[in-house]
């Protein structure tokens, strides 16, 4: 596994660095297999980086649009249409604004009153949309996340059941702090892919974020640290604020 941290100024500089490894990612990937499979997160640097994807007519023009599909590697247990959704949200800052037909999106239904439910339908689509084996992971050439303050990512929060998921690609995950349902991408799941891409800012992360890349090895504590492609590449951008309690890193 080859992994990269990169410590830029703040939000802005991150979405704008991640949209060119996006561009990067999605032109290798068409180049070696003919279509780009991105999981997408939610989140406010995410965001900015789904508005620079179709505003920014460089990058716009680089996205094979007709190539790429779209997945999420978790969602809130929301309608599509709620204000929590990753969904609505990836849908009002790109997808809306983009040429991609709405088959070349695969949502999470997690209008279903049933997580469990919903859960084994996303993991049904990804089995069929990939022709996965049993026992086979979907190979994802890039997987955006982010970190929260504790240290999860995806919807894999420190102490939760889906960090034990053993088999599965997709499970309901409950949060108790949250008091809600999440559904989410697993930690084997997602580390399958070829790009891992962790999106972190502010200074609330600073020390979760040092305990993840410079701490001990404790995934059930600090869930971020189980995101780790095996054949593939790790690459964190933090702003200056996250970034600051660190001792690695490129600062640029």
């Amino acid at each position: 596994m080859e992994r990269e941290i990169r410590i830029l100024a703040d939000g802005a500089a991150i979405a704008k660095r991640a949209a060119q490894e996006f561009v990067r990612a999605a032109v290798a990937a068409v180049s070696a297999r003919g279509s780009f499979n991105v999981a997408l997160a939610g989140g406010s640097t995410p965001k900015a980086l789904y508005s620079l994807l179709v505003n920014d007519p460089a990058l716009r023009s680089q996205v094979p649009w007709d190539k790429t599909h779209l997945f999420f590697g978790d969602e809130r247990h929301v309608p599509p249409d709620h204000p929590d959704s990753n969904f609505r949200m990836a849908t009002e800052a790109m997808i809306s604004k983009s040429p991609l037909k709405p088959e070349q999106v695969t949502r999470i239904k997690a209008e279903n009153p049933d997580a469990d439910q919903a859960a084994l339908e996303y993991e049904k689509s990804l089995r069929d949309y990939f022709k996965l084996r049993d026992g086979d992971y979907p190979h994802f050439d890039l997987v955006l996340v982010g970190m929260g303050n504790e240290g999860h990512t995806l919807s894999l929060f420190p102490g939760t059941k889906a960090l034990h998921a053993d088999g599965r690609i997709v499970v309901r995950n409950w949060v108790g702090k949250l008091f809600t349902d999440r559904i989410t991408l697993t930690a084997p799941a997602a580390s399958n892919s070829a790009e891992i891409l962790f999106m972190v800012t502010g200074a609330d992360k600073a020390p979760a974020l040092k305990a993840v890349l410079e701490g001990p090895f404790e995934p059930d504590q600090l869930p971020a640290q189980s995101l780790q492609p095996k054949n593939g590449k790790l690459l964190w951008l933090v702003d200056a604020a996250a970034g600051s309690m660190l001792t690695s890193g490129i600062r640029e």
